[in-house]
C-alpha cells in the first residue's frame, strides 16, 4: 500500500500524534469520549493484542450479525487470522483501500456500498462496520452511515489502537454502541421479546464475559431472594440487548464497561460491582443487590446462609498454599486475588490492564486491608517487576510474562486460557482454583532442574541455534540508537509546532 500522508502508522506509532490527527479530521469529540472513557496509564500504546479484536470478537459471536473491518490491510489479515484461531466460524467483511480511495473519500462510498450489499433481512439482524486505526485517523465518518438498511440495523463504530487501550475495553465500545441504539428502539415504541423468553422475576444483568456455568451459579444464588439472572453482556442475540435494559439492577462483574454502563445509567438502572466470589465478596454481593431490589433482610439473609456454609466447605476442602502474583488484561484480576487469598494463598500484588473504576472499589479495599499491591493499567514492565520483586511460588499472567517467568526457573500460568476457563461465582468456583494451583507450584522443582540444565545455552543476541558463536557488533547498534533518539526528538519538535 502508498504512503497515507493524512494518517501514518497505526497503533504502534506516536499515539498522541495519531490522535490529533483524529481530532483534526473531524473526530474531535470521538477522541475526548476515549480519553473520558479509558485513560491511558503509563504506556500509551497497547501492550495486548490489537483492541479492535475485542469488538471484533463481540460481533462475530452474536447470532445473525455481519461484521465489516475497514483498515490497513495486514490489521485485518491479523484480526481475521486471530479470530478464527479463537473459533469464528463466519467471514469477516473487509473493505480494501489505497491512498487515493482515502484522501478523495471513496473509501466512505465503498463501505456504504458494502452495507447495502450486505443487507439482508433474511439473513441478518444488524451490520458491524468497524474502523481501525488508519480511517479513524484519517476521519471516515462512519456515522453518516444509515442506521439501518431494509430493516438491517447498521452500527458503527471507531476502535483505534490510538483511543482504546486494551481489546477488553473495545469490547465496551461495541456492547455500549448496541446498547445505545436498542435504548432508542425502546424508546420508540414496542420490540420484540428474546427468543428465550422474559423471566416471570425481576432479573439482574450480567455485564462481562465469564465462564459459561457462572451465570447458571449466580442465578442460583439470586433465587431465594425472588430474583432471577438476566443476559450476559457481550450479547450473542439482538433481542437480548432489550432483555438486558430490561433489568433494574446490573452486575458489573468486570468494572471496566463505562460505555455500557453509562447506557444502562441513563436508562435509570443500578449498578452494582464486584461478583460473587469467594466467602466475603458473595456475602456483600448477595446482600448489594438484594438492597438495590429492594429485597427484604429476611430473603437476603436466606441467600446468604443457603450459600455461604457451602462455600466455606468448598474453600476448606481445596486450600492453596504458595505466594502467588496475579497479573493480566481481562478485567477479573481482583476477583481471581480475592478468591486465592481465602483459599489460603499469599497474594502480594495483582496488575490488571483495566482502569480503576468505582464498581472494584469494593475488591480493592478488600485486597488492600490484607496488604496486597494493587497496580491499575499495570504494564507488563510493572507485572515483570512485581514477578521478581516478590519471588511467587507462582506467577499468573500475559503470554509475555509467562515466558519470562519460565526463563527465571517461576512457574506460571496463563491468565487468559487458564484461569478464565474456569468457574469463579459460588460454591463451585470456591474450590476451582486449588488443583490447577497446587500442580503448577509443584513444578518448581522440575523448573528449576530445566533452568540449570539449559544455563549458558544462549540469552539475548546469542539466543537459539547456531553453528557458531553470533559476533556482536555493539558500535553498529550504538550508531541505530542516536539515530532513533535524534528521530525521536525531531518527531516531538514537529509536534510542538
Amino acid at each position: 500500500m502508498t504512503d497515507l500522508p493524512q494518517a501514518e502508522g497505526g497503533c504502534g506509532a506516536g499515539n498522541e500524534r495519531l490522535a490529533a490527527q483524529a481530532a483534526a479530521s473531524g473526530n474531535a469529540e470521538l477522541m475526548a469520549r476515549f480519553k473520558a472513557d479509558y485513560p491511558v496509564g503509563p504506556h500509551d500504546k497497547p501492550q495486548t493484542m490489537c483492541p479492535a479484536f475485542g469488538a471484533l470478537r463481540v460481533g462475530l459471536r452474536m447470532r445473525r450479525v455481519a461484521t465489516v473491518l475497514c483498515g490497513s490491510a495486514c490489521c485485518v489479515y491479523g484480526l481475521s487470522f486471530i479470530s478464527h484461531f479463537y473459533g469464528a466460524r463466519r467471514s469477516v467483511g473487509y473493505v480494501p483501500f489505497d491512498s487515493e480511495t482515502l484522501v478523495t473519500g471513496k473509501l466512505f462510498e465503498d463501505v456504504r456500498a458494502s452495507v447495502h450489499d450486505l443487507a439482508d433481512p433474511a439473513r441478518y439482524d444488524a451490520i458491524v462496520v468497524i474502523n481501525l486505526c488508519v480511517p479513524t485517523a484519517s476521519g471516515v465518518p462512519l456515522q453518516l452511515l444509515p442506521n439501518e438498511i431494509n430493516g438491517v440495523r447498521v452500527v458503527g463504530i471507531d476502535v483505534p489502537g490510538f483511543g482504546v487501550p486494551t481489546h477488553a475495553e473495545a469490547k465496551d465500545v461495541l456492547s455500549g454502541a448496541m446498547l445505545a441504539y436498542a435504548r432508542q428502539e425502546i424508546m420508540a415504541g414496542p420490540v420484540p421479546a428474546p427468543v428465550s423468553g422474559r423471566s416471570d422475576r425481576p432479573t439482574v444483568t450480567l455485564l462481562g464475559e465469564m465462564f459459561p456455568a457462572d451465570p447458571m451459579v449466580i442465578g442460583a444464588m439470586l433465587a431465594p431472594m425472588g430474583l432471577a439472572v438476566g443476559p450476559t453482556v457481550p450479547m450473542r442475540d439482538w433481542r437480548e440487548l432489550y432483555a438486558a435494559l430490561d433489568s433494574k439492577v446490573i452486575a458489573a462483574i468486570h468494572p471496566f464497561y463505562t460505555s455500557a454502563i453509562r447506557q444502562f445509567e441513563t436508562a435509570g438502572r443500578a449498578i452494582v460491582g464486584s461478583a460473587p466470589v469467594g466467602h466475603d465478596g458473595t456475602m456483600e454481593w448477595l446482600a448489594n443487590i438484594g438492597r438495590a431490589y429492594d429485597v427484604s433482610a429476611d430473603k437476603i439473609a436466606a441467600a446468604q446462609n443457603a450459600f455461604g456454609p457451602a462455600i466455606k466447605g468448598a474453600i476448606a476442602g481445596a486450600p492453596i498454599k504458595g505466594r502467588i502474583t496475579v497479573s493480566g488484561y481481562e478485567g477479573s484480576e481482583l476477583l481471581v486475588a480475592r478468591l486465592l487469598i481465602e483459599s489460603g494463598a499469599e497474594v502480594p500484588y495483582v496488575g490488571t490492564a483495566a482502569p480503576r473504576t468505582p464498581w472494584s472499589a469494593w475488591d480493592k479495599e478488600w485486597l488492600e486491608a490484607r496488604g496486597v499491591v494493587v497496580k491499575y493499567r499495570a504494564s507488563l514492565e510493572d507485572d515483570c517487576a512485581a514477578m521478581e520483586g516478590f519471588e511467587p511460588d507462582l506467577a499468573i499472567g500475559t503470554t509475555p510474562l509467562v515466558q519470562k517467568a519460565k526463563s527465571l526457573g517461576i512457574p506460571a500460568l496463563y491468565f487468559t486460557n487458564l484461569i478464565s476457563a474456569r468457574p469463579l461465582m459460588g460454591p463451585a468456583g470456591a474450590g476451582s482454583l486449588a488443583q490447577v494451583m497446587n500442580a503448577a507450584m509443584g513444578n518448581r522443582e522440575r523448573m528449576g532442574k530445566m533452568k540449570a540444565f539449559f544455563e549458558g545455552v544462549g540469552e539475548g543476541d546469542t539466543a537459539g541455534i547456531w553453528q557458531d558463536t553470533p559476533k556482536l557488533y555493539p558500535d553498529f547498534r550504538e550508531q541505530q540508537r542516536k539515530k532513533m533518539e535524534k528521530a525521536a526528538k525531531l518527531a516531538k519538535a514537529e509536534e510542538m509546532i
